[in-house]
């Protein structure tokens, strides 16, 4: 079950980013990518209905780090499509108090649910038995009306309080990214170079050198950074911190370009010293 799974992931990142590059408007990129996880989780519901489980271990793991991948994309996407749709017009202030007023919301979701956080965040494996076993639920646990009206074969007490917690964290990024003026670019326009391939693969790359405090003696802020090679590449990397949160959540080859790069830099050198 896992390698499927992990293959449906990875089909379902790919096509995500191909739409984030094809599609501007925030709005439309979301119905958009909303339609194709809801395909998506009906897909795995009917595969888990079909297939089931070989063991409880299996079960736990599934609905603990697996389901939850696929629905924190569809809870963070919808939570997108709503910020974006109700937005208000007008000034500054008022696009802040707004987003302000998000960010809120998120920390009033931590707050009431802080024990589960601590839970889920400190690797925790004694309620697993409760919280991630279908028909196991416990009432003094802390459950969502949600849960209630959910479909009980594909669904546990807390596996939806996994994905909301995902989700929440790059929900959290995208409203801080609107807050943050963005500073004129500097002016590149006579370099002859330019980024062909995909962003997500150049932020990839920046957040290694970030990682790798190559700039500034590691003192460079990642915003400067990404701006620069936006500038220097005449490219627009958007939302780069919501992209650089995607690939924290792949569960398969976390650093893709990274690796490719490698792979191909050996090719290269194996083939010159072919020709010695």
């Amino acid at each position: 079950m896992e390698k499927c799974y992990r293959e449906c992931i990875r089909n379902v990142e790919e096509k995500i980013i191909e739409l984030t590059m094809e599609m501007e408007n925030p709005i439309l990129l979301a119905q958009e990518i909303i339609e194709l996880l809801i395909n998506n989780m009906a897909d795995l519901k009917k595969f888990v209905a079909e297939r089931g489980f070989n063991s409880t271990e299996e079960e736990i793991y599934f609905f603990k780090h697996l389901k939850p991948v696929i629905l924190s994309k569809l809870i963070y996407h919808n939570a997108v499509y709503k910020i974006e749709t109700k937005k208000p017009y007008g000034n500054g202030k008022a696009i802040k108090k707004y987003i302000d007023n998000e960010l809120s919301k998120l920390k009033r979701y931590f707050d009431n649910n802080l024990d589960f956080y601590k839970y889920y965040r400190t690797n925790s494996t004694y309620l697993d038995h409760k919280y991630f076993v279908r028909g196991k639920h416990d009432i003094k646990l802390s459950l969502d009306t949600f849960y209630f009206e959910a479909d009980h074969n594909f669904t546990t007490s807390h596996d939806y309080k996994v994905a909301k917690i995902i989700a929440n964290d790059l929900i959290q990024v995208y409203l801080e990214d609107q807050l943050n003026t963005r500073t004129p670019k500097k002016s590149f326009d006579d370099n002859p170079l330019k980024w062909t391939a995909n962003k997500t693969a150049l932020t990839e790359l920046i957040y290694a050198l970030y990682s790798q405090n190559v700039f500034n003696n590691g003192n460079a802020d990642i915003k400067e950074i990404a701006k620069t090679f936006e500038s220097i590449f005449n490219v627009d990397l958007g939302d780069f911190y919501h992209t650089f949160m995607e690939l924290k959540s792949r569960k398969i080859n976390r650093t893709k370009f990274i690796d490719s790069l490698r792979d191909a830099l050996i090719r290269k050198m194996d083939e010159q010293d072919e020709k010695v």
